[in-house]
């Protein structure tokens, strides 16, 4: 059992760690307010940037660890001129509310449903998912095809890998036990430790210069967000075993970028694969690994316009 001493020592540095937590939150949201539109859906707000005043939309849902600002100075900028972009923080990300049950895709892909409904007026819009973001928008396009009218996947994850790649601050994060005072030691170690991470997301490329900050990382290692990251990412792949087997269901074009040399999920465990299920337009990016909207933006963004427009992407 624990002695006095070690329970004060412990309580010390627990109540240490939030006050820190704290601080950084602060300073992290300051740095990168939530400066979009918050939408209710069901009960909780989506919060959703915007570029464009187009007529018609088209929705973005950022991948694990990230948030909406991911497309705000990639993909945005480049289709703001012919449509209203939605760049979506999903559940417990960025500034979204997080619905009892958004570790599953049902939850999240609801909740961006819900965006379209209220935000677009229920039209069918183009869907741009890049990573854990792609298998959200499979989802959609499974539950709500009425909103779909094309997908575009970028380096997406769509099915069951068969275990590993779990990282271990992950585990702990997603805990029930532990997790809420791990999550709040984050923000101490973890910016510091991140800029390994983004060289691997983006190599073989080289990673932009000032993606941190662009992309507000930061945002991630507030305790809420890192806990609903590590809780999505811990479930995904079970979701994904029950998800897949629903993929012949889809009807909608479908394009799919994905990098010969990703390094973060490999390629022929879930493109290839989703490729044996349904029709789709898949373009192989040479030496590109996790991220083709960056260096490949004006390719992803001509077939949005095309399938926009109902035209072949290629």
């Amino acid at each position: 059992m624990l002695t006095a001493a070690a329970l004060t020592t412990l309580s010390a540095t627990g109540l240490g760690a939030v006050a820190s937590s704290n601080a950084y939150t602060a300073r992290v949201e300051k740095a990168h307010p939530a400066t979009g539109r918050r939408v209710p859906v069901r009960g909780y707000d989506v919060h959703v940037l915007e570029a464009g005043t187009g007529p018609e939309a088209v929705l973005m849902i950022h991948g694990a660890s990230a948030n909406a600002r991911e497309f705000s100075w990639t993909l945005a900028p480049r289709l703001a001129d012919q449509f209203r972009v939605l760049m979506a923080d999903r559940p417990g990300h960025g500034y979204s509310a997080r619905p009892p049950g958004s570790d599953t895709l049902a939850v999240q892909a609801a909740q961006m449903a819900g965006v379209l409904d209220e935000a677009a007026g229920g039209e069918p819009s183009v869907v741009v998912g890049h990573s854990f973001g792609g298998a959200v928008a499979l989802r959609l396009a499974l539950d709500r095809p009425d909103l779909v009218k094309a997908l575009v996947l970028l380096a997406p994850v769509t099915h069951d890998w068969g275990g590993g790649g779990h990282a271990w601050y992950n585990r702990f994060a997603a805990s029930g036990l532990f997790g809420p005072l791990f999550s709040q030691v984050v923000p101490l170690v973890g910016p510091a430790q991140v800029a390994a991470g983004i060289d691997n997301v983006f190599d073989p490329a080289p990673a932009p210069e000032g993606y941190y900050d662009k992309s507000g990382i930061g945002l991630l290692f507030r305790p809420p967000a890192f806990r609903a990251n590590a809780r999505d990412v811990r479930r995904l792949e079970l979701e994904l075993a029950a998800q897949s087997e629903r993929y012949g269901e889809l009807a909608m074009p479908i394009t799919v970028f994905s990098g010969s040399k990703d390094t973060v999920i490999t390629p022929k465990k879930h493109t290839a694969r989703l490729k044996k299920q349904v029709a789709l337009d898949l373009v192989i990016l040479p030496d590109e690994g996790h991220m083709p909207h960056h260096r490949h933006g004006a390719d992803v963004a001509d077939a949005i316009r095309r399938l926009a427009s109902g035209g072949e992407t290629r």
